[in-house]
């Protein structure tokens, strides 16, 4: 599979000529026109990790392209867009990529502000993205997507999510928030956490090649 991560919380996988599309919110503005997309995943409906325009012009380019989120988003589409709810416990498998749902609810922001679903997903039991949360999946990992910057989290939550995921490999997501100087810190920080268990962390600013 080839890994591109694309700003703040969306990136894509390719594996047989195929895409896997997730999160193209609207703090994503330099996501090409992308095609052979087969799927999308949509964690939760935060604007910046679900942009219904960014949708239709991917669905225009891939007119057979299928939509996984919760039920919450799905049902917002009608017939505009091919799509399937999903709920944390579920396996879908479409194309080359099977997608296995964790957590259910978003991380707290702040009590007076209303949670929201939120799936993790985990593709071909080897890459975790937990979308805005730090849902533990049922499974090893291989590849984790880690937050880093988010009004929801303290840098400390990545720390401890990091160590207790034990990744191979760990790349940086949700972080369009975070100056450079914050993501120079993140990029100090992240890897004193990640030689604890062995793991490489990595911010990923072309694409990568991973085995499977």
């Amino acid at each position: 599979m080839i890994l591109t991560k694309y700003e703040h919380a969306c990136f894509t996988l390719e594996k047989d000529g195929k895409l896997l599309l997730v999160d193209p919110g609207a703090y994503t503005t330099n996501l090409p026109a992308l095609e052979s997309v087969v799927a999308i995943v949509v964690t939760h409906e935060h604007a910046d990790h679900f942009d219904p325009n960014a949708l239709g012009a991917i669905a225009a380019h891939n007119p057979e392209v299928v939509m996984y989120a919760h039920e919450n988003i799905t049902r917002q589409f009608g017939d505009t867009l091919q799509h399937q709810a999903v709920a944390a416990g579920q396996t879908v498998q479409i194309g080359p990529f099977r997608l296995k749902f964790f957590g259910g609810e978003h991380a707290i922001i702040h009590p007076d502000i209303p949670a929201v679903a939120n799936l993790g997903v985990m593709v071909n039991d080897r890459l975790y993205y937990p979308g805005d949360s730090f849902s533990l999946p049922d499974a090893p990992v291989d590849i984790l997507a880690l937050p880093t910057a988010a009004p929801w989290m303290r840098m400390s939550e990545a720390f401890d999510f990091l160590v207790k995921v034990k990744p191979r490999f760990a790349f940086p997501t949700h972080d369009a928030i975070a100056s450079e100087v914050g993501k120079e810190l993140a990029d100090r920080m992240v890897p004193m956490f990640a030689e604890k268990i062995g793991a490489t962390y990595l911010r990923l600013n072309e694409p990568i090649e991973i085995d499977g």
